[in-house]
């Protein structure tokens, strides 16, 4: 990527390429004398829901100084432009009924040429905030617009070191992530063409070659394990990856190692024996992790570790597990949006499911379910997006 092309703070802002609004009037370009906040986003993101609601409170609260919130859509995962619009229209329409800014919906991938990878920009939710100048005076999470937002707004901001500082720390962290990325694509396409026709040999040497490159990647080890296990029908060769997988993730330390790790052992195939070992393991590292400094929701350790639990036959243990996952979700933490509205009644079903009675929270009750396994227990941790 040529020094010339990299997207900055202070670089002059890009033009706006939004295909299709979606919501809202449509917005050719950036008028000077307003604040914008532009944020990338997508239906398949989980943070995404939480990101949207919290920049719905932001325009609000900013709306007469000059704030103005656009959102745009520019990785919708469709086989057709239509499709695309009906799932993020969708979407909008049932997670965002209070929505006051525009929804932009951009198939073309000029949005991502100009804005994203410029700014080795490779995850969302991501926010750009344009200046009244038409420069861009921050680009990071939009957790951080909290704190940030006020400097912006008083012209504090882009001329102080915590400024500076930030900006630095972003690039530092997300320009080699971004070359990695793009060493990535190539081999990402090489497996979505063997899987596509049913051929898990190469996409399985697909997913190692990944590795090979990039290490660090949790869900390519949980591709490895799938594709070993449920695929190519190895028992020998995936059981040996998972304990692997199990032992560094145990020496890494992270949650979303362990957790990812964790919802591996539950395939069917798996003998109950190595499974309840990789549990154990799991599980006593998962639970004794720093929760205040944790990356993930409560909520979703508490949830596989109770299922572990339950699998081994101690329901009193996965039932005050269950209970605590439900009891996490009522904290005030704004990031928990998505996983309230849409996890709460899978933890209420299991919860459920675990007592064998029907179980009341708030005003909803439900009772036990036998014949299937909760949708929250058949997820494959890959594609969840709070892992991500």
């Amino acid at each position: 990527m040529e020094s010339n092309k990299i997207l900055s703070v202070e670089s002059q802002a890009p033009a706006l390429k939004v295909r299709d609004w979606v919501r809202g009037e449509p917005l050719a370009n950036f008028q000077p004398g307003k604040l914008y906040i532009l944020e990338f986003c997508g239906t398949w993101c989980g943070p995404c829901v939480g990101a949207m609601l919290n920049l719905i409170e932001l325009q609000e609260t900013y709306k007469d100084s000059g704030v103005e919130v656009v959102a745009v859509a520019a990785d919708e995962r469709a086989a057709s432009a239509d499709e695309a619009r009906t799932k993020l229209d969708a979407w909008l329409t049932e997670n965002f009924p209070k929505l006051n800014f525009r929804v932009g919906l951009d198939d073309t991938g000029a949005m991502d040429t100009v804005w994203m990878k410029p700014s080795f920009s490779i995850g969302i939710p991501r926010v750009f905030v344009i200046d009244r100048d038409g420069s861009i005076a921050f680009i990071g999470h939009p957790d951080k617009l909290h704190d940030v937002l006020p400097q912006l707004l008083d012209g504090t901001w882009r001329t102080s070191a915590q400024a500076k500082a930030a900006e630095r720390e972003r690039i530092a962290v997300d320009e080699p992530k971004a070359r990695k990325q793009a060493l990535m694509e190539p081999i990402r396409g090489k497996r979505r063409a063997a899987e596509e026709i049913g051929d898990w040999k190469t996409a399985l040497a697909a997913i190692e070659e990944g590795i090979a490159l990039d290490s660090d990647n949790y869900n390519l080890r949980a591709s490895q394990v799938h594709l070993l296990l449920d695929k190519i029908c190895d028992m020998e060769t995936g059981l040996a990856v998972l304990w692997q997988f199990v032992r560094e993730a145990v020496d890494r330390g992270g949650a979303h190692w362990l957790l990812t790790a964790m919802m591996q052992i539950f395939h069917q195939s798996l003998p109950s024996g190595e499974r309840f070992a990789m549990g154990k393991v799991l599980s006593k590292h998962i639970l004794a992790l720093d929760l205040a400094q944790c990356s993930l929701p409560p909520s979703l350790l508490f949830r596989e570790v109770a299922r572990y639990y339950h699998e081994i036959g101690n329901k009193d243990r996965a039932v005050e597990l269950i209970e605590l996952a439900l009891k996490s979700l009522d904290g005030p933490d704004p990031d928990m949006h998505g996983l309230k509205k849409d996890f709460k009644p899978d933890l209420l079903q299991t919860l459920a499911n675990y007592k064998g009675e029907e179980v009341c929270y708030g005003d909803v009750c439900v009772v036990p379910r036998t014949s299937a396994t909760p949708k929250a227990e058949q997820e494959n941790p890959a594609e969840r997006g709070a892992l991500e």
